[in-house]
Parts: structure tokens; sequence; C-alpha cells
């Protein structure tokens, strides 16, 4: 059994920085991705950014652009994301996924990962 564990969550002001990690732990486990989605109360799941372990490739979503960066360590099954300039409009539970598989469908969806993390909350106060 594969299990996603999320850490470095917490409360912080607007304006500071978070570090998130995540890592895949289990039976041997080989991703071709890895990313972040979150979850505000009230809205629906969506996508934050995701790395590619072939090419090393990542995608952002626009809402954090600038300001929030992936990186991960595939022989590790690791994957970060270092938050910058937070926003207490990132407030969220942030999930972290993983991909074992070549999907057809886009990076940003929901259904590219079948594995997922529990989460770790992020609330960011103004």
């Amino acid at each position: 059994q594969v299990q996603l564990v999320e850490s470095g969550g917490g409360l912080v002001q607007a304006g500071d920085s978070l570090r998130l990690s995540c890592a895949a732990s289990g039976r041997t486990f080989s991703s071709l991705a890895m990313g972040w989605f979150r979850q505000a109360p009230g809205k629906e799941r969506e996508f934050v950014a995701t790395i590619t372990w072939s090419g090393g490739n990542t995608y952002s979503a626009d809402s954090v652009k600038g300001r929030f960066t992936i990186s991960g360590d595939n022989a590790k099954n690791t994957v970060y994301l270092q938050m910058n300039s937070l926003k207490p409009e990132d407030t969220a539970v942030y999930y972290c996924a993983a991909t074992t598989y070549y999907s057809t469908s886009a990076y940003w969806e929901r259904r590219t990962y079948n594995y997922w993390g529990q989460g770790t909350q992020v609330t960011v106060s103004s």
C-alpha cells in the first residue's frame, strides 16, 4: 500500500512563507508526476502545481505563479511546495497527489492522479 504524507502546513500571516513537503511511503513506488491541489471551505478542489519527472517540467496555476514553486526528488518520491507572499485567499487544505500511469486527462485535472494524501491545513491571516 502506498501512502502520501504531507507536512509543513500551519498558521501564518499574510506575506509570510511556508514550505510543504510530501513523501511517498509503502511498497516500491514509481510515479510519473507529483503535484499539489488545494481545497478551501465550500469550494472545489483546485490544481496548484505539478512536476513531471521526465524532463523535470513544472506547471503552476495562474493564481500562484511567481509566488509558489514546486520541486522534488524523483528518487525519493518526494515533492515540495515553497509558498511565498502568502495571501488570505491561499487558505485551504493542501493535498499532495501522484500519478503512476499515463493519463489522457490534463495535468491540472484531479482524475489524472491516482494517489492522494490526507491533506495539510494552511491558514493565512490578514
